[in-house]
């Protein structure tokens, strides 16, 4: 049992240091938007663009290819939060039940298609991956436009990516997932009450 304690503690202190300064600002990114904080978006760009390198050196191609879209929706996300330093301008709202139902099926119908080019680009999980990505592409969106179903988004690709990064050895980011699922539940309270108060 001690040997395996620590082989595990040997694989977390072999983390690369990117990745620790990764996952702090991802975290601080997460706690900022469940408080609905456009400073998130700051962190949310620094951590997405370390993990564009991050994924891309591990073969999750479409993860790397999944932070860059993040970098930019960053920026989005800033200007759509921002006005001129005064209140946020956008409401949280709902979607309804039948556009929820199409973009699933829709992720489902393109998952093949990318995931088999993914795999031809020697992506690991490239499946699953691409899926992943699919939804974390709607989650983020959703994000931006302050969508509350976004949390619920967040929490089926969270809990699919904690099973890729720890298969790719990226113990660290596997439990950063772990922190956001727990964070995740905190957003949907929050943000009900904020729905409440407008």
């Amino acid at each position: 049992m001690n040997e395996v304690i620590e082989n595990i503690t040997d694989a977390f202190l072999a983390q690369s240091w990117l990745e620790v300064v990764a996952v702090i600002t991802a975290i601080l990114y997460l706690v900022l938007a469940v408080k609905e904080n456009k400073w998130c978006w700051f962190y949310g760009f620094i951590s997405t663009g370390i993990y564009v390198y991050l994924f891309y050196d591990v073969s999750l191609l479409s993860e790397s290819l999944l932070n860059f879209y993040y970098l930019i929706m960053a920026v989005y996300g800033w200007t759509q939060w921002n006005n001129n330093g005064d209140i946020l301008k956008v409401k949280i709202s709902k979607l309804q039940s039948e556009t929820h139902v199409k973009i699933l099926i829709g992720c489902t119908i393109l998952t093949p298609f990318i995931g088999y080019l993914m795999q031809k680009l020697g992506a690991s999980f490239p499946y699953i991956d691409a899926f992943v990505a699919m939804l974390a592409v709607i989650a983020t969106l959703m994000t931006t436009k302050k969508i509350f179903e976004n949390w619920y988004y967040w929490l089926l690709v969270d809990v699919i990516s904690i099973y890729l990064f720890w298969q790719k050895q990226m113990y660290l980011t596997a439990l950063l997932f772990v922190v956001y699922i727990v964070l995740i539940f905190i957003g949907i309270r929050n943000w009900k009450k904020l729905m409440d108060e407008q």
